[in-house]
């Protein structure tokens, strides 16, 4: 008889917590708040809404967040502009303030459309900063007239989709004007005659490449042995010729010592002992995510040393299962084009209680230096260290009919595959239009079984003239070495 009432007491006290979560969600006011309107939020907001849940987006500054108006966007925009006037004889008398501002336009274009977006899905946009109250509810504050308001909210779920920011080392003065990250560099009114740029990553070199185009002294400061070292060692040699002809002096293995600035120039002094004196120095050294102001130590949920929070499978956070995450506040890959599926994977997470789909294995890379690279799968040193047995088909842009009609005759296209099966491996792409030609590559080798295969672009009949053609000629180059 005891047992039977412990037992009954059990299931009661069950049915309230079950009854007291129930008026929880049913007094929300809403079924789903996303904080942050980059990829990530864009992705997981829309995918709610559209399924018929009652979605509010929390954005601090302006829709679209940091990539549409401090990252991919601007930078990309920039690089577009720098690229297209190189080709003018006259493009010198541009200054590089002048060449920002056609990024203004692209800009206003990508956060009307996005803004566009939430209004014909019926996402409610709330301005100012989201901080947790508790598990359901969050704090929005935003100043308007010189007064902070602060409204609060409550949702059955979250997504935190708040990007990340340049990392800043606390023995570094930012606030110097002539000492700048990658958000501050979209901002310079000044035209430098020489900079330098401490960190050779993606945007170290993206930037390295721009400014030398300007005609912009360029120091490039790299503390690895080699530049993008995640990269296949010929399109790494590419890149390093390349910028040595350019007149880029880059540095390896070299780490900071001190970073000192004044009106007219900013002092580097590295461990080894040199002294690299330049106008403006790019401090580009990663990134850190935008978590620290939300409040989530209050409920348990803990970032890293670099602001990321941690998720599961499932882009769940560990200790609150209903606060999802996903972008670069997660950390890797940290790329837009994944931070949108990884939006839209964890609303249909909490839609379904599941989600089959996930980020693909092989996601491309893409980097805008000038020429741009990007690449798909394995690279021959990974390969050659799997001891998988593989062969090499090149097909150099000076060859192309399309490159010598527009000029851009720099660059080759390389297609690593199995001896045996003629799978695709790898690609890798270092020149004009790399970017868009790698997805052509990646169709074929997403493909299962033997349509993933060296043959389809040997019987395939492409454009003629076309960069495209490229994968035919890179094709029977590598047939003719087996």
């Amino acid at each position: 008889m005891l047992i039977i009432s412990a037992i009954i007491l059990y299931i009661c006290y069950n049915l309230q917590q079950i009854s007291l979560l129930s008026v929880i969600i049913m007094s929300c006011d809403y079924e789903v708040i996303v904080i942050g309107s980059g990829p990530g939020g864009e992705g997981a907001a829309l995918k709610a809404a559209k399924s018929g849940l009652s979605v509010a987006i929390v954005e601090a500054k302006e829709i679209g967040g940091n990539c549409t108006h401090l990252g991919t966007i601007p930078s990309k925009a920039l690089r577009h502009t720098v690229a297209h006037f190189a080709l003018h004889k006259k493009y010198h008398d541009y200054s590089y303030p002048q060449m920002l501002d056609n990024a203004q336009r692209v800009i206003q274009a990508q956060s009307e459309l996005k803004t566009g977006f939430y209004k014909r899905n019926n996402v409610d946009m709330l301005h100012g900063f989201a901080k947790f109250i508790d598990a359901h509810n969050i704090y929005v504050c935003q100043e308007a007239d010189g007064e902070k308001i602060t409204e609060q909210y409550s949702a059955k779920y979250f997504v935190i989709a708040t990007g990340s920011r340049p990392y800043h080392p606390k023995d570094i003065d930012f606030l110097h004007p002539r000492i700048l990250d990658s958000d501050s560099v979209l901002k310079l009114k000044d035209n430098p005659k020489s900079i330098t740029i401490y960190g050779a990553g993606v945007i170290g070199c993206e930037y390295a490449s721009i400014f030398r185009t300007l005609k912009i002294k360029v120091n490039l400061i790299n503390n690895r042995e080699r530049l993008l070292s995640f990269l296949d060692n010929e399109v790494i040699d590419a890149l390093s010729y390349h910028f040595r002809e350019r007149g880029i002096r880059t540095r390896h293995n070299e780490f900071y010592d001190m970073i000192a600035a004044d009106d007219n120039e900013v002092i580097l002094k590295l461990k080894s002992n040199k002294v690299i004196k330049s106008q403006y120095l790019l401090f580009a050294q990663g990134r850190t995510g935008n978590a620290g102001e939300l409040g989530l130590e209050n409920l348990g949920i803990k970032t890293n040393v670099r602001g990321s929070v941690k998720v599961n499978e499932n882009y769940q956070t560990i200790k609150q299962p209903h606060i999802y995450a996903v972008g670069d506040v997660v950390g890797y890959p940290s790329l837009a084009s994944a931070a949108f599926d990884q939006g839209r994977f964890a609303a249909t997470h909490i839609i379904n209680g599941k989600c089959d789909a996930h980020l693909i294995k092989d996601i491309p890379t893409g980097i805008y230096t000038l020429p741009e690279i990007s690449s798909v799968g394995k690279t021959e040193q990974e390969l050659t260290e799997e001891k998988v047995p593989y062969e090499v088909g090149h097909a150099f842009f000076k060859d192309l009919a399309r490159a010598q009609i527009s000029g851009k005759t720099t660059g080759m296209l390389k297609l690593i595959f199995h001896r045996e099966s003629l799978k695709f491996l790898g690609i890798h792409c270092f020149g004009s239009q790399a970017s868009e030609i790698i997805h052509i590559g990646q169709a074929i080798m997403s493909q299962k079984g033997k349509a993933n295969s060296l043959m389809y672009f040997v019987n395939t009949t492409f454009n003629y003239p076309t960069m495209a053609e490229a994968y035919r000629v890179a094709a029977l180059n590598g047939l003719n070495r087996l």
